[in-house]
């Protein structure tokens, strides 16, 4: 069998830089040889306009299309490693929480943290909101719990649940640290009784903003109760809807995956919310509580 001409070219004009394209497309002679296709370099002072625009192409990020011809081949950008730095390079980041985060990522389990473009986000929808009361199921070692409190008017709190009291005790450090600590009413337990208990104190419909990144098979639960506790208009934020790119694998079906799938289709059906999912960290899916039944 006749070896491929691609085997033969240096690493930098490998075959993924030009997987449509011929040799003879981008300015190659051809060499043949006794069981062997061989290119020859031509080298013209300038490259072939084609080869300028694959190596252009390469050097930005990649774009990823939809398999369903019916969204019209429409590109979205993919964040390669390069494009994923510059990004975080344009994260406007408190020096407190990029304290906390660095201290954090020496810790087993850190990638748990949500990300510096995540926090941002949070901090930005608690502003436009103008929120006062906020819950976030899921404190780990209180890096969004944190950038919520920061956003908050000096009146305002946040019911911050966690069950892991080793890892509270860190996040108290840090809002002590940004003197917000007056604005976070810690509940160390489980987040289904400390729901449970603010609906029977009667905080219905009083609180403005939730964000979950708890335990993935108990969202559905979670989701169920901070509709009760939230007002209308008010947001519901879940983090980790795509699971690693799991959710969308039918080779994956595990009990966490299984579970994301089915909360994030129980969501899209559900008329009593407003839905925007947001490809940003792991997935984070925004749900806006309507004020009445309504469809899309």
């Amino acid at each position: 069998m006749s070896a491929s001409p691609w085997c033969l070219l240096p690493p930098f004009l490998s075959k993924p830089l030009f997987p449509l394209l011929p040799p003879t497309a981008l300015g190659f002679g051809v060499v043949k040889l006794p069981q062997l296709c061989v290119p020859s370099l031509r080298l013209p002072f300038a490259m072939p306009p084609r080869y300028n625009d694959a190596v252009n192409q390469a050097a930005v990020a990649s774009v990823v299309t939809s398999e369903d011809e019916r969204y019209g081949k429409k590109q979205v950008i993919s964040l390669t490693p390069q494009l994923y730095d510059y990004v975080l390079a344009n994260v406007r980041e408190p020096k407190v929480l990029r304290e906390l985060r660095e201290e954090t990522s020496v810790m087993p389990g850190c990638q748990m943290l949500v990300s510096p473009e995540q926090a941002q986000l949070l901090t930005m929808l608690v502003q436009i909101m103008g929120a006062k009361n906020c819950i976030e199921i899921g404190v780990y070692t209180g890096y969004s719990s944190l950038a919520i409190a920061l956003a908050l008017p000096n009146s305002g709190y946040l019911v911050a649940c966690e069950r892991d009291l080793k890892r509270l005790e860190m996040a108290k450090k840090y809002y002590n640290r940004a003197c917000v600590s007056h604005k976070v009413e810690i509940r160390h337990g489980l987040a289904y009784d400390t729901l449970v208990h603010l609906i029977e104190r009667g905080k219905s419909c009083s609180f403005d903003f939730a964000f979950v990144d708890a335990d993935k098979i108990k969202y559905g639960e979670y989701y169920e109760l901070l509709l009760q506790l939230v007002r209308p208009g008010g947001l519901i934020i879940f983090d980790n809807v795509l699971w690693h790119g799991k959710v969308s694998d039918p080779q994956v079906n595990d009990q966490k995956t299984i579970s994301l799938r089915n909360f994030n289709k129980r969501i899209l059906e559900d008329m009593r919310v407003s839905i925007s999912m947001v490809p940003i960290g792991d997935g984070m899916t925004i749900c806006r509580k309507r004020e009445t039944d309504q469809s899309l």
